[in-house]
């Protein structure tokens, strides 16, 4: 049966073909990386990290040299193989392809590296992956970090030291992460910075194993029990003595099954660590980090399944925002761009009838503009007494009216009449400039044509040209009303005038007779009953003009603005129905990489069950 290490990491391989490897992965979710428990080895340069992961995995495969050899975070997972197998390696970026070769992983490593970083001294916080299998393993991840470092040197930013800190921090800080301390035994602990950014992530040193190196080469007389004993700086979990081997052993490449023997025989023989010797060496160390990490995943799968089941709740919902994929058949294309346009048209609609914002800015026009347009007629001006008397005489010609100047009236009533032709058309540009901007709101609110940016353009086009014709036929009629109010005059009004002026001179004719028909008052007179009519008219227009701009405008758009459409539509073959419904690329990958990481969270869930009902 599958150990839970062995699941965990073929979850975190799986992760990494996705791009989510924590830390720099992708944020969009709760990463499945970071919740999953693995080892990171911390410590400053030269401190024998290397060579501790080299004598775990019993193989020399790491790049070797001075100053910062581990420039970008190395994700090593180990694999424990029956006895007899071969072993070999794989590399996350290149999958598939088997290492027999450690030299040549070693070279796979760097080459990786400088293909990030170029052959510089800079670092980068994207991991490399690498599997071993092996019969000379356990079941382990181990993430390899670079070396925290107190300066930098030439080549290197001013901010190297923050840069590899906060770069350990991402990974140590997690509390799903242990913390495999490594600290040479020839300086100081209380100088050792591995130590130090333990303590600040994880005070209680729960999560802290502490490795102690280069046992044999410290000063003869002095031995470092106090450390190891746990006297020096005491840690929930037992101090490991580990010895690398020496740089002679480095460059005669003596195999590393002879070195961890050496190690073995040192404490064996040792009188100062002979009494830990059972607890001291690189194998007792791989046993106690991958015995540790087997419980602590154990502890952890409740956590670890929730966050998986609420990952596939935000996957799911954010397929559903994005939408399925699109048939391919002409048919079913036709039927999706259809109930697009339904999707699209029933927004539009609650605009206009109140379920969303913005129809009432059309009752604004109504209420507000239209009356104000007409409020600010220049009717002052133009029946002032001066410009009565122009018209009235020029109505007359060569012979002078009689008795009431009717020629002079329909003039000017006709011409007061014009000045409502400006605000009726105004209320009609008024009324299409509000229905093309809900065209645009209802697209943009309509989340199922997101993803398709070549059929959003071409149902705004064809709203625009439906709603152009409708503002067309608007004006059309509104200007029909004013011409009808010009062109029959209501005689009832003209009707009352001459009694009128009767009752105003006490009821006799005669009286009103000899009124000067040419003089300022009776000019006065004829303004102030055209402007008395035209008011009539002004009030009749004002409930007219929107009953005529709601017909031909907004009742039209709301029953049939994309029917042109509908019927273009209907003609077009099959590759201009793909073309309408060519997705946005981002959107399309976006999908993909939702779907992939969906069915990688649900495996990973009946997988964590499974191995979790087992045990």
């Amino acid at each position: 049966m599958e150990s839970l290490i062995g699941l965990v990491n073929r979850i975190q391989r799986a992760c990494t073909a996705l791009g989510d490897y924590g830390g720099a992965g992708d944020n969009a979710f709760s990463s499945l990386w970071d919740a999953l428990p693995s080892v990171a080895v911390v410590g400053g340069q030269s401190s024998g990290k290397s060579s501790v992961l080299e004598s775990i995995v019993s193989r020399d495969f790491l790049p070797r040299g001075s100053g910062i050899v581990t420039r970008r975070p190395l994700v090593l997972q180990l694999h424990k193989t029956d006895d007899g197998q071969q072993e070999y390696a794989e590399f996350g970026h290149i999958p598939r392809r088997r290492f027999t070769d450690f030299g040549m992983v070693r070279k796979e490593i760097a080459d990786e590296t400088d293909r990030i970083t170029g052959k510089t001294k800079q670092i980068s916080p994207v991991p490399i992956h690498l599997s071993i299998y092996s019969p000379n393993v356990v079941n382990l991840t181990l993430i390899d970090l670079p070396g925290l470092t107190k300066v930098a040197v030439e080549g290197q930013s001013e901010t190297i030291v923050e840069d590899i800190e906060n770069m350990v921090r991402t990974y140590v800080g997690k509390p799903n992460c242990i913390i495999l301390a490594v600290s040479p035994a020839n300086q100081d602990i209380a100088t050792s910075d591995a130590i130090k950014l333990a303590r600040e992530v994880d005070p209680t040193g729960e999560r802290t194993f502490g490795v102690l190196t280069k046992l044999d080469l410290m000063d003869k007389g002095t031995n470092a029990l106090d450390v190891l004993e746990g006297r020096a700086y005491r840690l929930q979990h037992p101090w490991v003595g580990i010895v690398n081997r020496s740089q002679a052993d480095i460059n005669k490449n003596v195999d590393m099954i002879y070195a961890r023997r050496k190690e073995r025989e040192y404490f064996a023989t040792s009188p100062e660590y002979g009494h830990l010797a059972s607890k001291m060496g690189s194998e007792y160390l791989a046993k106690l980090l991958s015995k540790h990490l087997e419980q602590f995943i154990k502890a952890r799968i409740p956590s670890i399944t929730s966050l998986i089941n609420k990952s596939i709740d935000e996957l799911e919902s954010e397929l559903d925002h994005l939408g399925r994929p699109i048939a391919v058949d002409a048919g079913a294309q036709l039927y999706t761009i259809l109930e697009l346009c339904r999707a699209f048209d029933k927004i539009f609609k609650e605009h206009l009838d109140g379920g969303r914002p913005g129809g009432d800015r059309i009752y604004g026009v109504f209420d507000n503009q239209l009356p104000a347009a007409l409020r600010k007629l220049p009717f002052d001006r133009y029946l002032s007494v001066q410009n009565v008397r122009k018209v009235v005489s020029e109505a007359d010609g060569y012979q002078p009216h009689l008795i009431a100047p009717e020629q002079g009236y329909r003039r000017l009533i006709e011409g007061a009449l014009n000045y409502f032709r400006g605000p009726a058309e105004a209320s009609v540009d008024a009324v299409h400039f509000v229905l093309k901007e809900l065209v645009r709101k209802s697209i943009g609110e309509c989340q199922e044509l997101k993803r398709f940016p070549s059929l959003q353009s071409t149902i705004a086009a064809a709203s625009n040209e439906a709603l152009e014709k409708f503002r067309d036929e608007g004006r059309k009629t509104v200007v029909r009303l004013v011409d009808m109010e010009s062109s029959y005059l209501t005689v009832d009004f003209f009707r009352k005038l001459p009694q009128e002026m009767e009752n105003q001179k006490g009821g006799k004719p005669e009286a009103a007779a000899a009124v000067d028909r040419y003089g300022e008052a009776h000019f006065r007179r004829i303004g102030s009953n055209v402007s008395s009519y035209v008011n009539m008219v002004s009030d009749t227009l004002r409930n007219t003009l929107p009953k005529a701009v709601v017909y031909c405008q907004v009742k039209e758009a709301k029953q049939s603005l994309l029917n042109y459409f509908y019927t273009q539509i209907g003609k077009k073959e099959g590759k201009a129905l793909a073309e309408l419904l060519d997705e946005d690329p981002a959107l399309m990958e976006r999908r993909m990489q939702c779907a992939k990481r969906l069915e990688l969270y649900k495996k990973a869930r009946d997988e964590i069950d499974s191995v979790a009902w087992v045990r």
